[in-house]
């Protein structure tokens, strides 16, 4: 009964702090645009229980204790500071802290100012406000609509504006809100959402969490006139996939109050296509308009082709991606106009094709060549494996391959790319509402016995972590920039 006792009280402690803890990182993010995440893992919005097991995946991966009571006790150090707007991973101050926390003479307030001095008293990054229209609603889009909605704290950075479909009536409204409102995937909306409907000003809107988003109706993309609705320079993100090429997707520019394009899908011909975390850096923002997030597959491979790329050299390979079924399949045996795709989604492993392998060589051009690539459908509706085998410059081992994925998602440009699992029971649906671009299986590594050709398994949520890359190149296409501290 002691032990009993004793553990139970523990945990109540523990759950006391994380509650405490909740209160702090809102009023951070809300009061002062401070972001805090743990090991790329989002921190607001989130229950007590969610804050505790990311502290013990966190112990997991730094190999030493991450307590709560640590990450309270720096949040409140935090939120006594003039901190300029910033994203601030408390899982790396939590592990500095406690190995440093004797050279600051335990003082968590010292440590927090040495720590964060260049965010402490600074003028913001950026002043810019982004809106956003998002062309297009269906499972990216509302996706892209919950996080940034969820996300928006005090409105100063991406704000979404206007949705727009092909249909708007009020019916059609009323079942698209329903529709964000509730997931057969990603459950429940975190937050509140309601129609905002008068039929006499001819207005369809929803509002979210107080953020006022217009339905409006466009066949067309240049017919539509944003300005009149107050929305100037906007960045639209064009989640159809009807216009993929340079010429299609110009004709978003024509509309008035659009400023940028961002494709939800590679991008043909000359448009950049982007992996963020890998590519960004080359963009061309003040003279390019329009731009492609890739594919969620390209996302998922690329940030772990470019720690192998780094670390042991790549002379060729293939990846094969199993993939859960999207829309573009058929529920049951119809006609298809692409092969095998016509038969049942959810009966049906089904052998597709995708171009993958020679969207990564355009992130990372070391790879030109050197890559086949093919898709595998599987009756899943979400979270996908891509399986990467690969032919190295160098013989290595197991451990140097894990470790070297180990440290990328802990430090360096794929630490929001890149979850390292040593979880030895994880399954697809372990995946789903994962934030990172991939998440790296270091128990499923396999090495040919002369140690230069690997296998490896990345799984990613193929909607939400995707949409996630796309509001990061979002942001850094719309230059609407804070302080990091990973």
């Amino acid at each position: 009964m002691d032990n009993y006792m004793d553990s139970l009280k523990l945990w109540n402690e523990n759950e006391k702090a994380a509650n405490e803890f909740i209160n702090i990182v809102g009023k951070l993010w809300y009061d002062k645009s401070v972001e805090l995440i743990l090991l790329r893992s989002l921190l607001v919005n989130r229950g007590s229980g969610k804050i505790l097991n990311k502290h013990l995946r966190a112990e997991a991966v730094l190999g030493k204790p991450v307590r709560v009571q640590d990450s309270l006790l720096i949040a409140k150090a935090m939120l006594g500071e003039n901190l300029a707007p910033a994203r601030i991973d408390i899982g790396r101050l939590n592990s500095e802290w406690t190995d440093e926390h004797e050279k600051y003479h335990n003082n968590v307030t010292e440590f927090v100012r040495d720590k964060l001095s260049y965010i402490i008293d600074a003028a913001p990054r950026s002043n810019k406000v982004q809106d956003v229209i998002l062309y297009g609603f269906g499972r990216i889009g509302r996706i892209l609509c919950r996080e940034m909605t969820e996300m928006a704290g005090n409105g100063t950075t991406l704000r979404v504006r206007a949705i727009v479909t092909r249909k708007n009536s009020v019916d059609d409204v009323l079942k698209r809100i329903n529709l964000f409102r509730t997931d057969s995937v990603h459950g429940y909306f975190h937050g509140v959402v309601r129609p905002c409907i008068d039929e006499e000003k001819n207005e369809l809107a929803m509002l979210v969490n107080g953020q006022k988003i217009l339905f409006l109706e466009g066949k067309n993309p240049e017919d539509i006139d944003y300005e009149q609705y107050g929305i100037h320079d906007a960045l639209l993100i064009d989640n159809t996939g009807a216009f993929r090429d340079r010429e299609s997707l110009s004709r978003h520019l024509l509309a008035k109050g659009v400023d940028k394009v961002l494709l939800t899908a590679p991008g043909k011909g000359d448009i950049p296509n982007v992996v963020y975390g890998v590519n960004q850096d080359t963009l061309d923002l003040k003279n390019e308009k329009i731009f492609s997030a890739a594919s969620c597959t390209t996302n998922a491979i690329v940030p772990g082709l470019q720690v192998m790329l780094n670390h042991f050299g790549i002379v060729k390979g293939h990846i094969e991606t199993i993939h859960s079924y999207t829309n573009d399949q058929n529920l049951l045996d119809n006609y298809h106009k692409k092969e095998r795709r016509g038969r049942s989604a959810a009966l049906n492993m089904v052998i597709t094709e995708t171009g993958a392998g020679k969207a990564a060589a355009k992130a990372l051009p070391e790879l030109k060549g050197k890559l086949t690539s093919n898709a595998v459908r599987v009756p899943t509706p979400d979270v996908s494996l891509a399986v990467l085998a690969l032919d190295l410059e160098r013989e290595t081992t197991v451990e140097e391959v894990n470790e070297a994925f180990r440290i990328a998602c802990l430090e360096g440009n794929l630490i929001e790319q890149i979850r390292f699992s040593q979880n030895t029971e994880f399954v697809s649906s372990d995946g789903i509402g994962d934030s990172c671009a991939c998440i790296f299986d270091a128990p499923a590594t396999k090495i040919s016995s002369d140690g230069k050709t690997v296998i490896l398994y990345l799984w990613y949520d193929n909607e939400f972590g995707y949409s996630n890359q796309v509001i990061r190149l979002a942001r850094h296409i719309g230059e609407v920039k804070s302080y990091r501290y990973y």
